[in-house]
């Protein structure tokens, strides 16, 4: 009888002792997909949004990993081509590869700020005197 009571014991103390491993929800990509213009342009630190005219400058992003450059500014890029985020759910470089060109990455950021989504691109387009950084929102 004691033996019994011991095995069962020990068998109800197997069950019970069970680990369930639980698969934490995974971070959905992030889709930039859509056509962005410049909200703000900073250059060494300085804004210079107003200083410029970004206002009919768009980068275009498709579903498919291509992009697209809309009245052409100071920008990473000069020509259409193709992109890919570093991490699709966390991404912090996004590279550029113009047709024809060499494959160029800067730091990104993907914010949300006043419940609008942004996009904040780091980059030196030339000059190593000069860092920009660009923040684009969608345009609807």
């Amino acid at each position: 009888m004691k033996c019994y009571f011991i095995l069962t014991t020990f068998c109800l103390l197997l069950y019970a002792c069970k680990v369930e491993e639980i698969s934490p929800v995974g971070e959905a990509p992030k889709n930039i997909s859509g056509s962005w213009k410049v909200l703000k342009a900073t250059r060494n630190g300085t804004d210079i949004t107003s200083a410029f005219d970004f206002t009919q400058f768009r980068v275009k992003f498709d579903s498919a990993g291509n992009y697209t450059i809309v009245n052409k500014i100071p920008f990473l890029v000069n020509t259409n081509g193709t992109y890919s985020l570093d991490d699709p759910a966390y991404p912090f470089k996004i590279t550029f590869t113009p047709q024809g060109g060499t494959a160029v990455a800067t730091s990104f950021n993907y914010i949300t700020t006043a419940g609008i989504r942004q996009l904040n691109l780091t980059f030196v387009p030339g000059c190593d005197l000069n860092a920009y950084i660009y923040t684009l929102e969608k345009d609807n």
